[in-house]
């Protein structure tokens, strides 16, 4: 197994270069996002206590399906802005709220755990599938907690643990196998590192927050067949492909051949169900 000491800056790059290249295909499967996310979204915007004239930041906002969500929510008095590291995706993001006539949205590309913005200028901030994969998540939490206005609230979506969310964790352990990867160290980001019982509450009573809450939604990824989910995970799950980089064309196609004999499991008379359990949580700025 490859071991290598962790750099958070290099890890950060690749994670911008990674969004850069993977943003149109995110952004294409986004209808098959929205079913699969779609319960757990509407949950993280209730426990975030989102309504109508409220200015939400949305962080690593991706390519915005639940800015989207929270625009609709927040009304044309309210606002909401998308930030994420990757100035592709927010384009994209930008696009989708122009088409669908969202003039209450805005993008800024900005480091998530560096959060450039007013002091206490928002009422909520939401973060789908984003803090698990950040080396500071307390800066960020922290940052976020500064741009929130007394009261306000935050929240955010993760994975449960790996063995609720076959879907993902075995073409995980797969690539890492074929790239010859060890598991994450412990405190290293990564998809399952928020998943453990506790994790999110120490995380954002350690960043100042009271009143913590974590519920746990059942969120199956349904798909007409394993082929397909593997096509989707491997044009839009850009962690993947970083993890494969370095192995040859015909190692790569090898390892996506086994990711989808392995997910065939999941395959049944309705087609592909893939087990997610997601964690929805939200907590109080001081």
């Amino acid at each position: 197994m490859t071991s290598t000491t962790f750099d958070p800056n290099a890890y950060k790059e690749t994670t911008r270069q990674q969004w850069q290249e993977a943003a149109e295909a995110w952004h294409r499967w986004g209808p098959t996002l929205e079913e699969w996310l779609g319960e757990a979204t509407g949950l993280m915007l209730d426990l975030a206590h989102v309504q109508e004239g409220d200015r939400v930041l949305d962080i690593a906002a991706g390519a915005g399906g639940q800015t989207l969500a929270a625009a609709r929510r927040v009304g044309p008095d309210g606002a909401v802005l998308a930030t994420d590291i990757s100035s592709n995706i927010l384009e994209l993001a930008a696009q989708e709220a122009r088409r669908n006539g969202h003039a209450n949205v805005g993008t800024h590309t900005v480091d998530g755990e560096i959060l450039d913005l007013e002091p206490e200028s928002f009422d909520a901030a939401i973060c789908r599938l984003g803090f698990m994969y950040l080396p500071n998540l307390r800066g960020c939490l922290e940052g976020a907690r500064r741009t929130l206005k007394p009261g306000g609230r935050a929240a955010g979506i993760v994975f449960a643990p790996a063995d609720a969310n076959g879907f993902f964790s075995l073409p995980v352990s797969i690539v890492r196998r074929v790239a010859g990867l060890g598991a994450p160290a412990a405190g290293q980001p990564g998809p399952f590192s928020l998943g453990a019982p506790g994790a999110l509450e120490q995380a954002f009573a350690a960043a100042g927050y009271a009143d913590v809450e974590v519920s746990r939604v059942a969120a199956p990824l349904r798909m007409p067949s394993a082929a397909e989910c593997t096509r989707f995970e491997r044009e839009s799950f850009g962690a993947l492909q970083q993890m494969l980089a370095g192995v040859s064309p015909e190692e790569r196609e090898a390892a996506w051949a086994e990711i989808e004999r392995e997910l065939g499991r999941f395959d049944g008379p309705d087609g592909f169900v893939g087990p997610c359990e997601l964690l929805v949580a939200a907590a109080t700025a001081p």
